[in-house]
């Protein structure tokens, strides 16, 4: 088998990005077929047939609890494996075992077709033949999605995504103006199965040597077997549940509800099948940091939202125009309310399957049998409470919350585990040449910063104060703190309150321990580690093969000023723990990167801010709880205005009333800092 090396983009947020971005276009396009589906057959069927429709597809898509079972855990042992052989061997195994399992399924189907048909009230045990065809091919199509995704083959996987859905979509409208009616429909839907399994087989498949354990593989279909049963008994039992318990036409308006509910986990799917190989493949300190875990949920709820808000601003009277007349909702709650409340359930359900799934790409995670329970509690609350399709729904919600806080709360615990880590000691474990403070280290900052556009008229009226600082004056302090807000006040307000500063002497061989700042040019540069050395390595390759690059020549230039000493000492600032841990630079990246080009760090003076408390800084270390403490203190700050600060500051110093917090200005200044302030 030819087998392809899975891409290796810069990081792991960027390969997530890029492979959402990918999926996500691809499940746009097969979501819109799917809804096109929707609409023509319950257009032309009616809600009675069209619930038939709709529940024998529910079948298919409960089956598809093993095509996903064997997509996930290919994608998982295909994107762990480093050879093309490993993943040639692994690849055959899955699809003979998921060809005999698709077999088994589809005469199992054929068999009991009358019995299954009796119970969802169906015109004919035929629609059950005809769905039993395609789960014999859906079943190991979901080893060569699988093989892809584990790949990193996004954009074959979203083509696929998307010929299912045309297939589906253009088969049944053929049929259905052919006058087949559901039999038709359904036919359509098994042929683009047999479509979708046949054009994506890998090119060439020949036995290589080398084959999975067969424990391992137990294990590891168990858990997917586990999680897709309690996924597909969530999104799919309660369609069944109406069919049973409600008549055709209240099920058939339940259905259309249930479907955009499924287009809501549809795009949510398309994120975690990019998170999902990303993570099985990346390394244990990458996947500690949380980074990527936390995009996927961000990226889950805000595309959920949306989507839920959009849907409860959209009149009711414009699903009669879409589904048609018949599909108008009685009670005081128009469709676009029903819609809504499903909306939201499936959202916060999509963010337990992004915890759950992140957990399941790289080990054997107990929170699978955790929704499988809850699958099993939906299931029981709508037999019990099922008086109205609102009661339904509500059922839902309620336990899907209950889901989001039992499966996240070991991540979060971890989370807050990890960003509350402290040491012994505070000084950094680099030589100390003397304590300094944290307002020498705003002079530092300001001085390499303040011929920035953002500091405009001020760069006039205090150059002296931050060329040829006071630091033993307080007003001088707080202007200065107030100026370095103007830019810096999102980055220098995550710093823990009990952040020491130090300057300190680090030597070649404590380069490895510090981290460049990851924005802008250096983030594209530093693939997948920010370490200085590493980080050099790839500026000189990007000067000898790009030397008319600005960025690459700007570095260039300055280590050769080091080197011949041209260039004035500046000062590079850090941050980290109190321990041996990392250090990040968070001003001075060009002159360290210089500096280590040239050898000259005698060059540079160091000032390193150090706390036990550091790793709640999300600008040292990265992790769910780091980000949403810097989101809370955006809102937080959200009203804080650096120029009145300033202005404050400035007022506090003329009238000899200051107290190094320019904030406090007393009252007897508030009418001319008003008249300044306009």
């Amino acid at each position: 088998m030819s087998i392809p090396s899975p891409q290796q983009p810069a990081s792991l947020t960027s390969r997530l990005m890029a492979g959402c971005a990918v999926l996500l276009s691809g499940s746009t396009f097969a979501t819109l077929c799917s809804f096109a589906y929707n609409v023509v057959i319950a257009h032309f069927l009616g809600p009675g047939n069209y619930g038939q429709a709709v529940a024998v597809y529910t079948i298919l898509t409960l089956v598809s609890t093993l095509t996903l079972s064997f997509q996930l855990l290919t994608a998982k042992v295909t994107a762990q494996q480093e050879s093309p052989a490993a993943r040639s061997a692994a690849y055959i195994q899955m699809h003979r075992q998921a060809s005999v399992c698709g077999a088994v399924v589809a005469v199992t189907l054929v068999l009991f077709q009358r019995q299954v048909a009796g119970y969802l009230h169906l015109s004919s045990p035929f629609l059950i033949f005809l769905i039993a065809i395609g789960a014999g091919f859906y079943i190991p199509l979901g080893t060569r999605r699988g093989f892809a995704q584990g790949l990193y083959g996004f954009r074959r996987l979203a083509a696929n995504l998307v010929l299912e859905a045309a297939v589906r979509l253009g088969g049944s409208a053929i049929m259905v103006l052919l006058g087949t009616g559901v039999t038709g429909v359904i036919a359509a839907n098994a042929a683009a199965s047999i479509v979708a399994w046949a054009t994506i087989a890998p090119e060439r498949a020949s036995i290589v040597p080398g084959a999975l354990p067969l424990r391992r593989v137990f294990q590891e279909m168990s858990q997917a077997l586990v999680f897709f049963s309690g996924q597909m008994l969530i999104n799919n039992s309660d369609m069944v549940l109406v069919k049973h318990y409600f008549v055709p036409v209240m099920a058939g308006l339940y259905a259309a509800v249930a479907l955009i509910g499924r287009v809501i986990y549809t795009f949510s799917s398309a994120i975690v099948n990019s998170m999902f190989p990303i993570s099985a493949g990346a390394r244990h300190e990458d996947r500690k940091s949380l980074t990527l875990i936390a995009t996927a949920l961000l990226l889950v709820f805000g595309s959920g939202a949306i989507m839920t808000v959009v849907l409860l601003m959209i009149p009711p009277h414009v699903w009669t125009v879409f589904f048609g007349a018949g599909f108008r909702m009685p009670g005081q709650h128009g469709l676009s309310f029903f819609l809504a409340l499903k909306g939201v359930a499936c959202v916060i359900y999509s963010l337990s399957v992004v915890i759950i799934t992140y957990e399941m790409s790289y080990k054997i995670a107990n929170t699978g049998w955790i929704q499988l329970a809850f699958s099993a509690a939906v299931i029981a609350g709508i037999c019990r409470y099922h008086s109205s399709l609102e009661q339904v729904i509500l059922v839902q919600l309620v336990l899907m919350i209950a889901l989001l806080l039992v499966a996240g709360a070991p991540i979060l615990r971890d989370a807050l585990r990890s960003s509350e880590a402290t040491d012994t000691g505070r000084a950094p474990s680099l030589p100390v040449i003397r304590r300094s403070s944290e307002a020498e280290a705003i002079v530092e900052f300001l001085k390499s910063d303040f011929d920035h556009i953002a500091y405009g008229g001020h760069r006039r009226t205090m150059r002296s104060m931050v060329m040829a600082p006071d630091l033993a004056s307080p007003a001088e302090n707080a202007q200065r703190r107030a100026l370095l807000f103007l830019r810096h006040l999102a980055l220098w307000r995550e710093l823990p309150e009990d952040t020491q500063w130090y300057e300190v002497a680090p030597g070649e061989a404590d380069l490895a321990r510090i981290r460049v700042f990851p924005r802008a040019q250096w983030r594209r540069l530093g693939a997948d580690s920010s370490a200085v050395p590493e980080i050099a390595a790839r500026m000189i390759e990007r000067i000898e093969k790009h030397p008319d690059d600005p960025f690459a020549s700007k570095i260039a230039s300055m280590s050769r000023s080091l080197q011949r000493g041209d260039l004035p000492a500046a000062a590079v600032l850090m941050i980290g723990g109190t321990g041996a841990g990392p250090l990040t630079v968070i001003d001075g990246n060009h002159r360290l990167i210089a500096a280590a080009l040239a050898g000259r760090l005698d060059r540079l003076r160091f000032l390193c801010g150090t706390s036990p408390s550091m790793g709640r800084c999300c600008w040292h270390r990265t992790s769910a709880a780091s980000l949403a403490r810097y989101a809370l203190n955006l809102v937080r700050h959200s009203i804080y205005d650096p120029e009145a600060e300033l202005t404050c500051c400035r007022l506090d110093a003329a009238t000899g009333l200051c107290t190094g917090h320019g904030a406090t200005a007393v009252q007897d200044w508030i009418p001319e800092l008003s008249s300044r302030l306009r």
